[in-house]
């Protein structure tokens, strides 16, 4: 047996062939529309953003007639619309740490790869489909939960429309936003291959680096705790700029970089590992 013939499989690893991805694009947009979970997390995730934008601006309209006149205009309706997106994050983010982790779990990463050998291949079609998925749902919920809010916001005539500037970038962003977060996920499951350990990063990163950062001495706590994913995330549903938070295109940016950062940790990680 030769040199060549022995590295054949590394070859084949390396470079999967347009088949071989569609093949496990397929393989898994099948797994998603039949495992039970994954649905009713993805409805899930719509009825936390619809929910809670309706809950957030039936309050603010609800007491909008004691509210000061500095209240009123330091007001932005898009973002007030699009606070369940910050919530469903959550949902999205555990959902892509389930759809890996449990693999390894239950032991049928193995008969995965079994099936398709070209590891690289599997999880790229894995987060295609979780990603895209999780994208279409988000930017469905992120859409239904504006329409939802500036119809109640209209009560006292402080809504706004799509047309609006910034407007629709800010919800078309909702959906890009829970996508990346579910991906984020997905990541994590990949490198830590333990359900509850990815989990517990997963919150780390969103939810308590964010807070520890805030004890920092200034102007660290606000340089640093803006370029966490969570922050950035938030930064893309501004239609008027923050102080505190990023332009929403250097958010999309940072978002991004932590979604490629770690997803391409998770590719050389389980090309090097045993399953």
């Amino acid at each position: 047996m030769t040199a060549s013939t022995l590295h054949a499989p590394d070859a084949g690893v390396l470079a999967p062939s347009g088949s071989t991805l569609l093949a496990a694009v397929d393989s898994e947009w099948t797994k998603v529309r039949s495992v039970r979970s994954t649905m009713w997390s993805l409805l899930a995730t719509v009825g936390i953003v619809l929910g809670l934008s309706a809950l957030l601006c039936w309050a603010y309209v609800n007491r909008f007639d004691s509210m000061s006149i500095q209240d009123r205009f330091g007001f932005d309706p898009t973002l007030h619309s699009l606070r369940g997106v910050q919530l469903a994050q959550l949902a999205t983010g555990v959902l892509g740490v389930l759809v890996i982790a449990s693999e390894y779990s239950t032991g049928m990463i193995r008969t995965t790869f079994a099936a398709v050998p070209q590891r690289r291949t599997v999880l790229l079609s894995k987060a295609l489909v979780f990603g895209a998925v999780t994208w279409v749902v988000g930017t469905i919920a992120s859409l239904g939960g504006f329409l939802l809010g500036q119809a109640i916001l209209s009560q006292k005539g402080v809504g706004v429309s799509l047309g609006d500037p910034g407007v629709l970038r800010a919800v078309l962003s909702g959906g890009i936003y829970l996508a990346a977060i579910g991906l984020l996920g997905f990541a994590l499951g990949a490198i830590l291959r333990r359900t509850a350990g990815a989990i517990a990063v997963l919150f780390g990163l969103v939810l308590v680096l964010p807070g520890l950062a805030q004890a920092l001495p200034s102007p660290w706590n606000a340089d640093i705790s803006k370029y966490m994913p969570g922050q950035a995330g938030s930064a893309m549903l501004l239609v008027h700029p923050a102080s505190d938070l990023l332009s929403p295109g250097t958010g999309l940016v940072v978002l991004v970089a932590w979604v490629v950062g770690l997803f391409a940790a998770a590719l050389v990680l389980t090309h090097l590992r045993d399953a």
